[in-house]
């Protein structure tokens, strides 16, 4: 099927993600209209793939660097896995393992940072120390997160989650698991926006993976449209998830090639931030993939 130019611009229009210190990052901008790349960098011993883990702070910080040369637009820390199954740690620990990576990357960098935390302590922190970015998968909805995103005049990810990173993948269920996760989504921006974190400082995370089949995730990757028609950018995070391995048949560590794929449908679909482990193999993809559609 040939995709014309003209559908995948409005498919890609522009927007303008409103970020602390008067700094902005332009999404899905002209003259590419490729989407933005989150690179993950993940301080944890326990992420579910070995190959993002970076436990030594000047390993993180050169992954990170890395990462900004060869295209990613945020670089997204994080010191604790919410892999299914896993539990919670004390935000102390947390902090002990961020701290000296954002620190030392903001040191040498002002490339926009990105926290996966859902610790109102810990992003408060990770603010001081110059994130720009709280992504949590519990979407602000702990006690104290929200203000403390909006005090720090941060831009904020919301991310749908049914359960917990510890029971979420035991028997995950909806009646329309598409319209379900948009109201949530929709709910939580709103509450977001009275808290104080501005319009234009939100983006949506259906959360690809977390409390959902197969049959859900590729619902909610199919309907990426419907979920921006709330009118914030749309981030989706499916790099070697175990959904890739379901589609394959492949173990993590051979997940590129599906994790590129499924990439790709996304962008088409509507996403406007890709969340990715392969920085340098994702962008080459996607311009392929652009100059071949257009």
């Amino acid at each position: 099927m040939r995709i014309s130019a003209k559908r995948m611009q409005a498919k890609n229009h522009s927007s303008k993600l409103r970020l602390p210190n008067g700094r902005s990052l332009e999404i899905g901008s002209a003259p590419e209209h490729l989407p933005c790349i989150m690179g993950i960098v993940n301080i944890t011993k326990d992420s579910f793939f070995e190959g993002s883990r970076r436990l030594e702070p000047k390993a993180a910080i050169e992954t990170a660097l890395d990462m900004i040369r060869q295209g990613a637009s945020i670089i997204d820390f994080g010191a604790e896995s919410t892999r299914p199954g896993s539990k919670e740690i004390d935000p102390k620990e947390e902090l002990s393992r961020i701290l000296p990576v954002l620190e030392g990357f903001r040191a040498v960098s002002d490339a926009v940072i990105s926290v996966d935390t859902r610790h109102p302590k810990v992003a408060e922190a990770a603010l001081a120390a110059g994130a720009d970015i709280i992504n949590d998968i519990e979407a602000l909805q702990r006690p104290g997160m929200a203000e403390v995103v909006a005090r720090g005049r941060a831009a904020a990810i919301l991310m749908h989650m049914q359960g917990t990173p510890q029971n979420m993948q035991q028997n995950p269920s909806y009646e329309n698991c598409l319209e379900e996760v948009r109201s949530f989504l929709e709910g939580a921006a709103d509450y977001a926006i009275e808290a104080g974190i501005s319009p234009d400082a939100i983006i949506l995370d259906p959360g690809i993976g977390f409390g959902k089949l197969k049959e859900h995730n590729i619902a909610v990757l199919q309907g990426i449209e419907r979920i921006a028609s709330l009118g914030y950018p749309v981030l989706i995070g499916l790099s070697r998830k175990r959904l890739i391995g379901e589609l394959t048949g492949k173990d993590v560590a051979d997940r590129l090639a599906g994790s590129l794929g499924a990439a790709l449908a996304a962008w088409l679909n509507g996403a406007q931030i890709l969340r990715v482990h392969d920085v340098a193999e994702t962008l080459d993809a996607l311009r392929a993939f652009r100059e071949v559609i257009q």
